[in-house]
């Protein structure tokens, strides 16, 4: 109960936070549509060239695939590694050590907040952006029950995972390398760039043992297809999979960060 009142109040002070530059908010996922709709032009256009479908997707898929792309890119969106190195160097991350809750919990409440925000920035984009591309999307309830489970735990894996690459800089201030190599297999392996399902069968069988599928391209293919009830199941499992695991991976990495913390600043 302590953690749900803290996501609650915390989620309650990002809504009445962002909703005061609800302008920026909607400036900031108009700045996103660029990505996807070069996206969904280009592969639209070679589905036409290849007599109106590219391997089972036609082009309403694609813009089905690239509009709801739009909302769990900005689901997705949570503290960036790259402002580990200021929390430490202003002295938040200190603040946060003297609080009896991990410090993770406070940016999933904050962050938590936001998105509500941003579903509610989104739906106008996303009215037009299907009035623009007219995409095809019929979804079955299984499928939306599973996305909307599927975008949290998108969500929550990714600030996990982002928390754990962030966490690097607790041993070095050489990251931005690592960071861009993290992203740039995130980009390509994780159907952001290209359903999973048209890349080469090597990419797919690296995607299935990597986390990037279960917080980009399982939601998006959760809700748009194709796909059966049992690859909806498997997707979530792997999905709550690759959570536990971060969520592991994350606790130690933590404990081992702190004790160097304490250890630089003591």
């Amino acid at each position: 109960m302590t953690y749900l009142r803290l996501y609650a109040t915390l989620g309650r002070q990002a809504i009445s936070t962002n909703f005061q530059y609800r302008l920026n908010n909607f400036m900031f996922l108009v700045g996103m549509i660029a990505e996807p709709v070069v996206y969904l032009v280009v592969w639209s256009s070679i589905a036409e060239r290849q007599g109106g479908a590219l391997d089972g997707y036609t082009p309403g898929m694609f813009a089905a695939y690239y509009i709801v792309w739009t909302l769990v890119r900005a689901m997705n969106i949570t503290f960036t590694p790259f402002g580990w190195e200021e929390r430490i160097r202003d002295g938040t991350l200190s603040g946060h050590l003297l609080r009896p809750i991990h410090p993770v919990h406070y940016d999933i409440g904050w962050f938590s907040g936001w998105k509500v925000v941003t579903i509610v920035m989104w739906l106008p984009i996303a009215v037009a952006l299907a009035l623009v591309f007219e995409p095809t999307l019929d979804p079955t309830w299984q499928q939306c029950v599973t996305f909307f489970v599927a975008i949290w735990g998108a969500f929550l894996l990714r600030t996990m995972l982002l928390w754990v690459l962030g966490l690097i800089t607790f041993w070095t201030t050489r990251v931005t390398a690592m960071f861009e190599a993290y992203f740039a297999a995130e980009l390509l392996l994780s159907g952001r760039l290209v359903p999973l399902d048209l890349m080469p069968g090597w990419a797919r069988e690296t995607a299935r043992w990597l986390p990037f599928e279960s917080s980009f391209g399982f939601p998006i293919t959760a809700l748009v297809g194709p796909i059966s009830g049992r690859g909806l199941a498997e997707g979530l499992a792997r999905q709550f999979a690759w959570i536990a695991v971060s969520a592991l991976f994350l606790a130690w990495a933590w404990r081992h960060a702190v004790k160097r913390y304490s250890a630089v600043n003591g």
